[in-house]
This record gives C-alpha cells, structure tokens and sequence, in this order.
C-alpha cells in the first residue's frame, strides 16, 4: 500500500495527546504538593473560585504552593533540557543524511514513555520527583522540538517555492494550535469527572496511535540512495558534527548575516512569548482568580485560537505585506497582551486578554521559511537542527526564569513577570528594525546554492 506525504495527522495528534498531559502535569503536581505543603486535601469545589476564604493563613498557604510548583516546573525542565537538546541536534541534522521518519518516530516513542511514567505515579501515588526522572528519560528520544524541526524539515523537502512553504508551515503551526485546543478543554472535564488517571491513559493510547501511523502509513520524503549512502557512509559521522558548521561555512557573507540575525529574533521573541505564556495557569491559580480545572480548560483553549487567527493572518497579510511587516506585526500582538496581562484582576479580563495576542504566532512560520528558502535541500535539517536546538534553549530558560522570578515576586506584584515579557518584546522589534533598514531580508534564494550540492542520484524528494 503507497504511504502518505502528510504530516500534519503527526502534528496534530501529537499536539493533542501532550497538551492533554501538560496543563494535567502542573495541576497533578499542585495538587499534591498542596497536600504535602498544607497536610490538608485539596479543596474540591463546583464554583469558579477557589478563594471563599480570606484568611491571612489561607492566602499564605496559595503563595507557598504557588512558590513550589512553580520551582518544581523550574527543575523539570532545566534537568531535561541538555538530553533533548543533543538528540535534538544530532536527530535532525542526521535527516539530512538518511531521512525525516526517524526525527518524528523516535520522540513519539519518548513521549509514549512519558505518559506511561506518568499514569503509573499517578495510580500508586509514588514520589512526586519521579516525575522529574520521567522528563529526563523521555527527552533522551528528543522532544517538541525534534518532532517539529522533523516535521518543518519534510514539508521543506515538498515545496521549493517560499511562499508554499511558509504557507504549510503555517499550516502545522495551526494544526499544533487547534488540536492542543480541543485537549485543553477536554482535560479539565475529564480531570472534573474521571480523576488523572484516566487522561494519561488516553494520551498514552493517542501516542501509540501516532506512533503506528509515523512508522508504516507516513512516506519519507527524503529518500537516499541506498548505494550512495553506502559508499560515504564513512564520513557520516563527519558530515554530522559538521553538518551546522558547514550551513554557515559555504553561504555567502550577507546569507550568513540574515541567517544568524534571524535565528536570533526568532529565539529572542520565543523567549519572550513562551515564557509569560508558561505562567497564565499559575496565575489563574492564583488569588484573586483562583480558577478551577474547567475555567483552566477554557482559558487555555482560548489561547489556542491564536493558531488558527495567525494562519488566516499569515495567508492574507501574505498578499498584500513583506515578510518583516507581518513580523513586526505579530510580536506588537504580544507586546500588547503581556502589558494588559500585567492588571489583569477579573475572570472576564483574563479572557478578554487573549484577543489582542490573536496574532501571536504569526513572526514563527514566516521566520522559519524566510531561512529555510535560503539554504539548499541538503542543508534543511542542519537549519532546523540549529533552529530548533535554540528555540529548545531558550525556552527552557524562559520557563526557568519566567518561573524564578514569578516565584519571586508573587507575594508583592503577580504581575510583574508579564510586564517584563512585555518589556522584553522590544529586543526583537529593534533586531526586525536593524534587518529592515540594512535591507537584509531581499537576500536572494539562489546565493545560497552552491553547484556541487545538487546531487540527484543522492537525494530524491517526491512530486506532491
């Protein structure tokens, strides 16, 4: 039977199934250490609020939670990061060499991993810090960011011409954000009615799912010959440790400088947005929201519908606007939202702040085909190897300090964290400035190829 070139069925199961088991995680965790902190159950209520009481003691009790969780988040991801960036780096430039299955296949086993590791601490209940153990394990099979710089490297091997490209990557992007919608809202009732158990389960049986669809329905798309492989499979490991290298080695001066000042408004601006994102639960936690597991659900899921605003934004503005205006445009989006998030006091405010961060995601999927369209076929998963290894750093050391300095800062001004970000946004405005007024983003696509690159009896990409 004839496989499929499609790989958003992997992007958005796999976005279902992890955001299913994320907002599950940090209230899995509050709960307990509410349990272990207070020594009392955790409150089970109906109402919207968790505050009914306004007790000095009471409301210390939410701070020193708050303070714990958001220190445990902190070593989870700071233990895990080192593993799944190596494999991150190896896996995905290694695709440029033997293909792009292996890059999603091996991450949904670790993610498979994940959740088992997960359900089985959850049934018997065993020490929260195994949990921990389970991040690490599970990020030496790579992570998002292998899965993504996979699957953003096979719809690079589909399309040549850029605005194809950063249309389906905008594509993925919304995929991600959709599907992780429907989970988020699915989660708090499901957690409501069946307890924690369950949801791991279910994510687990998901990623077993996406697991048999990436492994024998889903074709390469970089397909290599087997006997030219063979006769240079000795400088394999060569042409891996100098796989990113070499991606900056052969292009021109003026294609490096747009390269390197890309990536780093690209991470600069992750940085930001992921890690004021990172805290919207702990917030609503909270006093004075206070919010409980369905109105968590809700206001994640809103959150979600920035994906899909930012595609349709991306197609339209597309037509009519430079890459670097739609840029510009999207983190003016989250420079916004994170300013209001600073004030925010009300449930209906809580909502209402997502609106203005409608266009958040749109600077991503343009960023991403504006590099991929200036570097050859051989050299995609080096760039979303080095791409994606940063994006991986820099957004765990946003959840690392966003977290910190929440932990902080909590007790006097919640809102501070989100004022920072917000501070923050303007790096990347001023980066996206310095690249506009040098002129760098007309940088021509055909400068980066180099003649001895092409190399058909080696590299086969399908006709799709």
């Amino acid at each position: 039977m004839k496989g499929l070139y499609l790989v958003e069925p992997v992007v958005a199961v796999y976005a279902f199934a992890s955001f299913m088991v994320y907002p599950l995680v940090q209230q899995y965790v509050y709960r307990r250490l509410w349990q272990q902190i207070t020594n009392t159950s955790y409150p089970e209520l109906g109402t919207s609020s968790q505050c009914d009481t306004n007790s000095s003691n009471h409301s210390s009790q939410h701070e020193e939670v708050q303070k714990a969780t958001s220190l445990f988040s902190m070593y989870s991801e700071l233990f895990s990061m080192i593993p799944s960036l190596l494999v991150t780096l190896v896996l995905v430039t290694y695709s440029d060499q033997r293909g792009r299955k292996v890059t999603i296949i091996l991450p949904l086993i670790g993610s498979l991993v994940y959740c088992t590791c997960f359900l089985v601490v959850s049934i018997f209940e065993l020490n929260l810090y195994l949990l921990v153990a389970a991040s690490i394990l599970s990020s030496l099979f790579g992570g998002i960011g292998t899965i993504l710089g996979g699957c953003f490297s096979y719809v690079a091997d589909l399309f040549e011409d850029g605005k194809q490209k950063m249309l389906r990557m905008a594509g993925l992007d919304m995929m991600l954000g959709l599907l992780s919608g429907v989970a988020l809202i699915s989660t708090g009732y499901f957690i409501n009615s069946a307890g924690f158990n369950w949801p791991f389960f279910t994510a687990a049986m998901f990623h077993l799912l996406n697991l048999v669809y990436a492994v024998f329905i889903l074709e390469e798309s970089r397909v290599i010959d087997s006997v030219a492989y063979g006769e240079t499979n000795t400088h394999t490991l060569k042409k891996l440790t100098l796989g990113i290298y070499s991606l900056f080695v052969q292009g021109s001066r003026r294609r490096n400088y747009l390269l390197v000042l890309l990536i780093i408004i690209f991470c600069s601006f992750s940085f930001v947005n992921f890690g004021g994102l990172n805290l919207f639960m702990l917030y609503e936690l909270n006093e004075p929201l206070c919010w409980n597991e369905i109105l968590i659900g809700y206001g994640s899921a809103l959150s979600t519908a920035v994906f899909a605003v930012s595609f349709v934004g991306v197609y339209v503005l597309s037509r009519c606007l430079s890459d670097t205006t739609i840029i510009f445009i999207g983190i003016l989006s989250v420079f916004i939202g994170f300013v209001m998030m600073t004030f925010i006091k009300t449930t209906l405010l809580m909502f209402l702040v997502r609106i203005p961060m409608l266009l958040a995601i749109m600077p991503f999927p343009v960023m991403r085909a504006m590099m991929s369209k200036v570097v050859s076929k051989t050299e995609q998963g080096a760039l979303f190897a080095c791409v994606t290894a940063i994006d991986n750093l820099t957004t765990t050391m946003a959840n690392a300090a966003f977290n910190s300095i929440y932990a902080a800062t909590v007790t006097w001004f919640p809102g501070f964290a989100f004022l920072l970000a917000g501070g923050l946004c303007l790096i990347p405005i001023i980066l996206l400035g310095i690249l506009r007024f040098f002129g760098l983003e007309n940088t021509n696509e055909s400068e980066s190829l180099l003649p001895e690159e092409e190399t058909p009896e080696t590299d086969y990409t399908p006709v799709v």
